[in-house]
């Protein structure tokens, strides 16, 4: 790494622009090398003059062009760091950014401190997040961490069903009566009502239609619809509960 870090900035909004230009130029370990006002442009620019560091603009000639051209940046120029800007970050939009390997998301009003060391982070490879990003994004794993212990735990206990309790659990999701799923397996309601009971126990819920929510939370029946049959069962016809 050279001893100065080189930083193109990528704004359409003159105003935004001159205000980072002016920030940047008071540390003399940073130097301004360009401004770009469209995705376009920033590309051109980052071939060109091989930045260290980008300031993205997210919303330039249309909401989008800044991730699109951060995209292509990083696909032919990865070692380059971009940090995104924005004035009001979204989660979608945050996510979707830092899976393409951008390295910092900064808020348009941060302080001329604050753009500095992010600037300086990410040179050095210490990206520090912004509070709210960094929220963000603990929260997001959180819950991709429970949607997938949830999602195998109750894969694990569908495997636990007999087929005959997986065809009344099928059923009961299609939104059937007890009725019609008596009359269409040809079964007393009694007979019914324990493998429901059955169902409910292995699932540890206090009724089917807490079973059925969590399911079609996790968009279990479209899972099943797509693989019926597929999922192998630790029952068979002799549990006691076929009839």
């Amino acid at each position: 790494m050279s001893d100065v870090i080189k930083v193109l900035i990528v704004e359409d909004d003159n105003l935004i622009a001159k205000r980072y230009q002016m920030i940047l130029g008071k540390d003399p370990q940073i130097e301004f090398i360009g401004r770009a006002a469209s995705g376009y442009e920033g590309t051109m620019l980052a071939a060109l003059y091989r930045p260290d560091i980008i300031l993205m603009d997210i919303e330039l000639e249309d909401k989008e062009a800044g991730l699109r051209a951060a995209s292509e940046i990083l696909t032919y120029m990865p070692d380059i760091k971009i940090l995104m800007l924005t004035v009001c970050e979204t989660d979608d939009m945050v996510f979707r950014a830092f899976e393409m390997g951008v390295t910092n998301y900064l808020l348009k009003n941060m302080s001329a401190d604050a753009i500095l060391d992010s600037v300086k982070d990410a040179y050095y490879g210490m990206p520090s997040l912004h509070a709210n990003i960094a929220g963000k994004i603990t929260r997001e794993f959180k819950r991709i961490k429970t949607v997938e212990d949830s999602l195998l735990r109750n894969f694990h206990r569908l495997t636990m069903l007999t087929p005959t309790e997986l065809e009344v659990l099928d059923l009961l999701m299609k939104d059937y009566t007890r009725s019609e799923i008596c009359k269409q397996r040809h079964v007393e309601p009694s007979t019914l009502k324990s493998q429901i009971h059955s169902i409910i126990k292995k699932f540890e819920k206090d009724s089917v239609q807490d079973v059925i929510a969590i399911l079609r939370e996790l968009h279990i029946p479209e899972i099943l619809a797509q693989r019926k049959g597929s999922l192998p069962m630790s029952g068979d016809s002799g549990s006691g509960l076929e009839t």
